[in-house]
């Protein structure tokens, strides 16, 4: 399955392929994959984001899906890439990890069917979709900060054009270990099915992203952590987590919190029935 990278080869944006462990440009230049200063592989007008998908995470939360799927936005300006940092601001606890399965479109898409959505899918990448989860109280409905904060959108680290969905493993680790393992095969709306929904009311432009949903068991991750996200057929996603230098400021605006929404959130619901003791700051 052919794989196109976007890096910073002497220091202007190149695309390159990808061939074993070595990356490669047009004019033949050559850069080892695990030296390459990567860039999310994709230029998109917008990041679309499903709520509820993996079926491990509906009954995580005990939750009920709607007849349909619902969707949140993610700026552009949240975008992140494979070996990018992640920044936690100082004075926030939760901010948790979401490995999933990112759709590239690749033809401008309106008004087109599932059947159809094949055709103008450019490709797929891995997605980390990071949840600030302290501002949960304010953003509830919109999720704006809470998925929309700068760096917490990492893509890649490539785009692979020819790759079946079904059936594919997803795991996502930190510093090692499992923490999230599932198939997409749990999905209850398909790749095709989230691209023609989206599409009936909503032109898709080529870049634009759709993230497909994350497994069951998110949980928050700390600076100093390192978290990667693996996809069958698609490469690892690796980031690492940092502090921000400074709070975010606190005489104006919505402040972190840690209430029972905050936590049974960011903890995977139900938190006070399991024993589970939310994270140090």
């Amino acid at each position: 399955m052919p794989e196109y990278r976007r890096i910073l080869l002497d220091g202007a944006v190149t695309r390159v392929r990808r061939d074993g462990d070595v990356l490669v440009s047009g004019d033949g230049r050559t850069v080892a994959a695990d030296e390459a200063v990567h860039l999310p592989p994709c230029e998109p007008t917008k990041i679309i984001a499903v709520h509820l998908n993996h079926r491990s995470r509906v009954a995580e939360f005990q939750a009920r899906l709607p007849a349909a799927p619902t969707y949140f936005h993610k700026p552009t300006s949240s975008l992140n890439t494979h070996g990018g940092a992640v920044v936690r601001p100082a004075g926030c606890s939760y901010l948790n990890y979401e490995g999933e399965v990112a759709i590239v479109v690749g033809r401008t898409a309106r008004g087109i069917t599932p059947t159809q959505a094949g055709a103008y899918i450019a490709g797929y990448t891995i997605a980390n979709d990071f949840g600030l989860h302290d501002f949960r109280d304010t953003d509830a409905g919109s999720m704006l900060r809470v998925k929309g904060s700068d760096t917490l959108c990492p893509l890649g680290p490539g785009l692979v054009d020819d790759w079946d969905f079904h059936g594919k493993r997803i795991r996502t680790y930190v510093n090692g270990t499992v923490a999230q393992d599932g198939s997409t095969d749990e999905m209850t709306w398909d790749m095709h099915y989230l691209v023609a929904d989206i599409a009936r009311t909503i032109t898709l432009h080529p870049g634009d992203v759709l993230l497909s949903g994350t497994l069951a068991n998110s949980r928050p991750v700390q600076p100093g952590d390192l978290v990667q996200v693996e996809v069958e057929g698609l490469g690892t996603l690796t980031n690492h987590i940092v502090e921000g230098p400074t709070p975010v400021p606190p005489d104006y605006g919505a402040q972190p919190t840690a209430s029972e929404e905050v936590l049974s959130t960011a903890l995977g619901g139900a938190w006070e029935h399991r024993g589970i003791r939310p994270p140090r700051r």
